[in-house]
Order: structure tokens, then sequence, then C-alpha cells
């Protein structure tokens, strides 16, 4: 999303699951409905075997809003003052002074006759959409939409333009709540919609503010539901095929009832403008942050502290697992609420407080449901065995982020070879797991992402120091039925599984 000269839905892009599980929650528990307020929210009632959208526009364009946000623009030239112009060194009475220096606007002269950017602040103007939630003046639009921020006016589709106060803001799931005071006057609002019970193939109706024409309405159907587009841990969005544009950031998406069924954020867009692909963020999770925002001001968030990743079918042969369900762990470090409640690195969460886990993405949804503070029962699968272990979730808003710094990778000594998976071994110079010296480009372990650098730390769960332990590992996996070994490999900081046929070794 540009900021300037108008905020954009947020292009499609791809990233890396963050580290640490992270639940989201209320100082109070769990949100089951917004704040009631005393009028009703808007309700429409399709009428016909193909009614047509003009009902439900004419009902819910009201509580549609145009967010403007105004933001302080920093001067490039105030780090760099006195960083040299690629111009400097021309002769005094060079012909190509006056371009580009009396005859540039904006330039201030200097004590020794340069000139130099002057320096005063602009501001710049960002535009998104938002939708009342409340008669009160409560809205909600993105948080890309407001961030950076230092006015905020909002403008209803009569013309009307109110001054905006930003109540809170929630940056993991990109969302923000204004409030506007209206005096005596009764915002037209709208609901949010059980998003459970949306079905592919339904229309939706997207209305908001693209490229502050105005109002502007749009229809498609829902596509999907659950897209993980690389966003972060609780990615979760229902993609909508309609033509959802720049500026349509924070806005509504609706059902034929007149109810919010998501808020739209981003948008795919290889040529960036709408190629009629948009994901909106769920009503449910909206309605739970928005909740938090209204009474606290901010989203407080439960702390596992694991990094996880998918379970496989070569990862669950390796562990002896029936089905590709749960979340394999690896730990960053040895001061998290996992880690001192006992779970180990290559344990695989099945469950949390009974509720089965499919993967990663669930499993951040189903923490999301406790505070900090809160016991759970975690089920894992460890060494051929189930484990019931209890954590206590911490806090993840106390947490400082931590910088990823690789680690400089050995020289290798005295290479051995580990024949069948193409792999040339070494002992770590840290007396830690063993070091891959060389891969073997045509072999199994290169075509699953081992490479050069990476250290095997521990295979099927048990510690390795030296290629007789790695091979004494791989064929007690061998004994006990396996299909593959799972390595655990090691890379810098970070760790990460890879499953290897024992029929390879």
């Amino acid at each position: 999303m540009n900021k300037n000269p108008n905020k954009t839905t947020r292009r499609f892009s791809t990233a890396v699951l963050a580290a640490g599980v992270a639940g989201m929650v209320l100082a109070g528990g769990v949100v089951t409905s917004v704040v009631p307020s005393f009028a009703e929210p808007v309700s429409v009632q399709p009428t016909g075997v193909n009614p047509g959208f003009a009902d439900v526009v004419e009902k819910v364009s009201p509580a549609v809003v145009s967010v403007r946000v105004k933001e302080q623009i920093k001067p490039a030239s105030d780090d760099s003052s006195d960083a040299e112009s690629p111009f400097d060194n021309l002769p005094p009475n060079h012909p190509l002074r006056r371009f580009f220096e009396f005859g540039n606007p904006g330039m201030q002269g200097s004590p020794d006759g340069r000139q130099t950017p002057r320096r005063s602040p602009r501001q710049g103007m960002a535009q998104g959409s938002g939708f009342f939630i409340s008669d009160d003046g409560y809205l909600v639009t993105n948080n890309h939409v407001v961030e950076g921020g230092s006015d905020y006016t909002v403008v209803l589709n009569d013309g009307t333009e109110l001054k905006a106060e930003l109540i809170g803001t929630d940056s993991r799931t990109d969302l923000a709540l204004l409030k506007v005071e209206g005096g005596n006057r009764k915002f037209t609002y709208v609901d949010f919609a059980d998003d459970s019970k949306v079905r592919v193939g339904e229309w939706v109706v997207a209305v908001g503010n693209p490229f502050g024409l105005g109002g502007s309405v749009t229809a498609g159907i829902v596509s999907a539901r659950g897209r993980d587009i690389g966003a972060g841990p609780y990615d979760d969005f229902i993609q909508i095929d309609a033509a959802v544009n720049r500026g349509n950031s924070g806005g509504p998406a609706f059902n034929l009832e007149g109810q919010v069924i998501g808020v739209n954020t981003a948008i795919f867009s290889p040529s960036g403008g709408s190629v009629g692909i948009a994901f909106a963020i769920p009503a449910s999770t909206a309605k739970t942050v928005i909740q938090s925002l209204r009474e606290n001001g901010n989203v407080q968030r439960g702390w596992l502290g694991v990094q996880i990743a998918p379970v496989t079918q070569d990862i669950a042969e390796a562990l002896g697992l029936n089905a590709e369900e749960g979340a394999i762990v690896t730990l960053p470090d040895t001061d998290t609420p996992a880690v001192k409640a006992g779970i180990q690195t290559g344990d695989v969460i099945t469950a949390v407080n009974g509720q089965t886990v499919k993967g990663p993405r669930e499993l951040a949804r189903k923490v999301a449901e406790y505070r900090p503070g809160t016991t759970i029962d975690v089920k894992v699968w460890r060494n051929g065995e189930v484990r019931d272990i209890k954590v206590e979730l911490g806090n993840l808003s106390s947490l400082d982020e931590a910088s990823n710094t690789s680690g400089n990778r050995n020289v290798p000594v005295n290479p051995s070879s580990l024949r069948g998976y193409g792999l040339t071994l070494t002992p770590s110079d840290q007396g830690d797991g063993v070091v891959i010296t060389e891969v073997d480009p045509d072999s199994e372990a290169a075509n699953r992402g081992v490479s050069a650098g990476d250290t095997i730390v521990a295979v099927n769960g048990s510690s390795v120091k030296s290629q007789r332990e790695v091979e004494d590992a791989i064929k007690k996996a061998s004994t006990s039925g396996r299909k593959a070994a799972l390595f655990q490999l090691r890379s810098g900081d970070q760790n990460r599984f890879v499953a290897l046929p024992i029929s390879g070794s």
C-alpha cells in the first residue's frame, strides 16, 4: 500500500511465518460480540429470484465513509544535509548550474554559496475507506490506512467532513478503530455477519472510496476461504473475486443482507491495479480485535514461544504419525513459556485444550482464544508417544523483537561421506552437531533443500555429534519400521526439519 498520495490496498506478497505463535485476546477474555448500540444496524431482506444489489447499496452506503489521513513527511535531506551534490564539482560558471541550483524551486543558499534543499516538513494526504459499527461514531478501517497519521478526517456519503480520533490499531491483523463526534447525530451503522456461514460462490458487494472518486460499488463472489497470503500468523482471509481497487482498503464487503462478512485489506496485483482478486479479514476476526481496541485501546496477545512448521507426509512417516496434521516445533531460544513447560524441539503439537490442530495457522488461531497468563493444555507427539503438557502463556507485547543474525560457517576439515544421501560431513568446531560440507546436487538431500553449511543437530530426535551417531540414528529408525529419517538442521540461528527416505542410506 503506497502511503502517498493515496494509501492503497496492500499487494499480495509472501513472508515467513512469524517466529513465535501469538494468540489474540482481550483483557477480559474471549469476546463474542460488539458492544450493542441503542439504534438498529442495517438489515436488508432480499426479494425476488434475482434482486440485484440496489436495495443493499441503498441501505449500507450511509454507513460507509472515506478516511483521509494527514501525515508529516520528513524531507530526505534532513539526514544528509552535508552530503555532496553530484553537481558540486561543476565549474562556477558552468551553464548546467542554473538548471540544478537557481532554477530549482525549493532550494536555498548556504553560507558557502552552495544550494541545498529546504528542510521544511511536507504534509502528505493518504486515503482509504471505513465503516461505522455503532450509531455513536465508532468506525473500522485498516491499520495501514491510518499508520503514521497525525490528523484524521472522515467524509460521509453526503459530503459532511468530521474530525476523528484514533482509538487504537493492531498491525498484526491490519485493523484500526476511529471515533468521530457528531453531537446529537446518530450515524447509520452496519453489523458483522457470522462468517462461518459464508459459502464459496455467494454474492458479495464491496463498497468504498477507490481513487478518491467518492462512493463506489463493485460486486463479485466469494471464491475461497482460509487463504494464507503470507501476511502473518493469523492469515485466514476470505478471497473475493471482485474489482477491489486502491482506496478500498478498510472498506466493508457485504452479503446480500447488508452485513459485513469481511474488511477489504489486500489485493493480488501484479500490475498495481485490480485484476479482480481481493482478500478480506473475516468478520469474526475483525469483531474480536475491534472490541479489544474499543475497550483497551490495544490488543493483548498470549505467547507460546515456538517456531512451527507444517507436518508433511515425509515428516509424518519419519515420526510415525498416522496423518499429516499438527505443527512441528523448533525453539529459537531457552526463555519461552513453551521451554519452561517442557516442550522440546521436534515435538509435534497435535491439540490445544482438546481441540485438534491441523497445521501452524490453526494452532495460531486456537492459541488466539486465550489471554496472557492463561494455562492451556498442549498435546504433543514425541518419540512415538502422546504427551500432555500444561503451558502458561506469556505476553507477546512485552517482548522486544530479536534480530536474526546469521552464524559463521565453519571451514570443513577431515570430511567424510554419508553414502546414499550424497552428504559429506565433518564434526562441528563447537562440538554441537555435524556440519554438512558438501551436498551431491543430484541427491535426494539436495532436492529437499539440504545445503552445504547446514548443521545436522539431531536425527529422529536423537542429538548427534559425529557421522557414526548419524548412521546409528538412521539404522534405529529403519529397525523400527520408519520409511524416513527426520533430520533437524540448523542454519545460523534458524532450525528446520527435513525428512530423508531411509531407502537411500
